[in-house]
């Protein structure tokens, strides 16, 4: 095989990930997933007792999964324009999900300190937090950005 044939191919499977979305049908399902996630982390919170971690981690993943397939489920119309508001909505995410991990560890820190005379310890973000917030950002402006195109 030639260099060329092998760029173009390379070149070729890129380009499949990068436009690769869900069908629209899928914005429900993962509507679903989100909403049923929702509920059955209330009712956790309100009316089990015990050790229900294992149930907290999984009720998180399950949240992302579904916030998750709705950020890559299609428009019933998706265009060019579309495809181009959805890379900006992304960018944004990303942008303000570093800004967000960096920042968010200090001002915690700074307001435990000034509710809880003592000294609360300096501790990091979690994973679910950082991609929670990064995935509310780039669906909220997304379909922000829709409307006001």
């Amino acid at each position: 095989m030639d260099t060329k044939k092998i760029m173009e191919c390379e070149r070729g499977r890129f380009d499949k990930l990068i436009k690769f979305r869900l069908p629209h049908r899928f914005m429900l399902i993962g509507i679903a997933i989100s909403a049923i996630s929702i509920i059955a982390m209330f009712v956790r919170g309100f009316a089990m007792n015990g050790d229900t971690e294992w149930l907290k981690q999984l009720l998180q993943k399950t949240l992302l999964v579904g916030m998750l397939i709705m950020s890559i489920s299609k428009d019933k119309v998706e265009d060019e324009m579309t495809i181009q508001l959805r890379a900006q909505s992304y960018m944004i995410a990303f942008i303000l999900g570093v800004i967000y991990a960096l920042v968010m560890p200090y001002v915690e820190f700074g307001v435990s300190n000034m509710v809880h005379n003592g000294g609360k310890v300096y501790k990091d973000l979690g994973d679910f937090q950082v991609l929670l917030f990064m995935l509310l950002i780039q669906l909220m402006f997304y379909h922000n950005l829709k409307r006001y195109r």
